[in-house]
């Protein structure tokens, strides 16, 4: 589906000058760099996001019609966490495809995958044509959504934050963060507008699969734009000249194994965050409260407008403060926020509403800076697969299973159960900040 001030070692004046060069039709410009990183993460995440939102408002009714809502809301929580089962496997793949074919053809081939996969989805049939065979098929293809981003990974991102100037360092990576957001609000919109405007037949016969094909055409604007910046050479020496390039998922958790299980834990608790405020709590609303699904997406659009702001602000007060600095406050924080969280979402539309607004707040100022949180401890030629490989991890840990979790255990025990899980996630930041603190001491 990204601690403090020392991710990314130090590099001098000619580090930004490398991105800074009089422009020719193969120089890239950090302005270049960060649409590219924009784009490419937002569609990735509109893809994840639509699959997400359908998990509440349409295969528990398509796929699973023989299940309560609520079982059939868990069964498609479980193929949801399949991506990210299948995500560090489409790494491993995918750097043995670049380092044999390129990176254009690994990027051509991951984002063809996702969106092929993706609209896919959009022909589903239900369970009353294909049975069972049709959510199999659903996790089929959920599988190859995960492959396919383990292999989208193009090292943008890494580039940008190491071409920055040390005191800007937070502002440049926050950059590929802002597509969390735009990816969510752009998919929430879509669906809140068919929900809305359509009956409950209409949208379950078609209307929801117009999402699933927008996201194709999204895809393919992607990788025209990611492509420019990959296959040019000008990138390609920049990569190479930050010793950006990919080695054997094998070799890096032999050697540096460590070190990327640091960098998953050390961004756990925005990880847990991320879908405990995206996706939860549709699902949530949906059984448990008799608000309208169009309303909470409404509430949830302006909280990703929210958590857009609060990315931005995460670069400024990491380059004053710290990025390890703020990701631990904000670990702190999101800590007190778990703590309200059964009185806000059991407190009526308002609790509710409270909930989604400041979560997205937190989210924006936390993963702001979760990206590529102890890439420093990475030797250079171990950190483009090792900053990919922490996400990853991250991802499967923190992230993956949290609507599953969540709305499973709160169903049957209440709303503590949702603390209890973003606090084993705050728990596990400040441990690995504080590791990771104690390592940089002893260096």
């Amino acid at each position: 589906m990204s601690s403090g001030s020392v991710a990314y070692p130090v590099y001098g004046p000619e580090s930004a000058a490398s991105l800074s060069r009089a422009h020719t039709d193969e120089d890239v410009t950090p302005g270049e760099i960060a649409v590219g990183v924009i784009i490419g993460r937002a569609s990735e995440y509109f893809d994840f996001f639509v699959f997400g939102i359908a998990c509440v408002l349409v295969f528990p009714s398509l796929l699973f019609p023989f299940m309560s809502r609520l079982d059939g809301t868990l069964m498609a929580f479980a193929i949801f966490a399949i991506a990210f089962i299948a995500r560090p496997l489409g790494t491993a793949i995918s750097m043995a495809v670049q380092r044999r074919w390129g990176r254009g053809t690994k990027l051509t081939l991951a984002l063809f995958l996702l969106g092929g996969c993706t609209v896919s989805m959009a022909f589903l049939p239900s369970y009353h044509v294909a049975g069972l065979a049709a959510a199999g098929a659903l996790a089929v293809l959920r599988f190859g959504q995960g492959l396919a981003l383990g292999g989208s990974w193009d090292g943008l991102p890494s580039l940008l934050a190491m071409a920055a100037p040390p005191e800007r360092r937070g502002w440049y990576s926050m950059v590929g963060q802002l597509g969390a957001p735009v990816g969510f609000a752009l998919a929430a919109g879509l669906f809140a507008y068919l929900y809305g405007s359509l009956s409950s037949e209409e949208f379950l016969a078609w209307g929801w699969r117009y999402p699933f094909c927008v996201a194709f055409a999204i895809n393919v604007v992607a990788l025209f734009a990611r492509l420019r910046l990959v296959v040019g050479q000008s990138y390609a020496e920049l990569l190479q000249e930050k010793e950006l390039e990919p080695v054997g998922v094998a070799r890096v958790m032999r050697e540096e194994g460590s070190n990327v299980v640091l960098g998953a834990f050390a961004a756990l608790a925005s990880f847990a965050l991320f879908h405990v405020v995206t996706v939860f709590p549709l699902s949530w609303f949906a059984l448990f409260s008799d608000r309208s699904m169009a309303e909470v997406l409404c509430v949830q659009i302006a909280g990703a407008f929210l958590a857009i702001g609060a990315v931005v602000a995460s670069g400024r007060l990491a380059d004053r403060m710290g990025r390890r600095n703020l990701l631990g406050s904000m670990a702190v924080l999101i800590g007190l926020f778990s703590l309200a969280t059964p009185w806000l979402l059991g407190g009526g539309a308002v609790g509710g509403t409270v909930f989604l607004l400041l979560g997205f707040v937190l989210l924006g100022l936390s993963y702001g800076q979760a990206s590529g949180t102890v890439t420093a401890n990475f030797s250079t030629q171990h950190r483009y697969t090792g900053a990919a490989l922490s996400s990853d991890l991250a991802w499967l840990i923190g992230a993956a299973f949290a609507p599953l979790v969540a709305l499973g255990l709160s169903a049957r025990f209440g709303l503590g159960a949702v603390t209890l899980y973003l606090l084993s996630g705050v728990v596990c930041t400040l441990g690995a900040l504080r590791i990771n603190r104690l390592i940089e001491q002893r260096s």
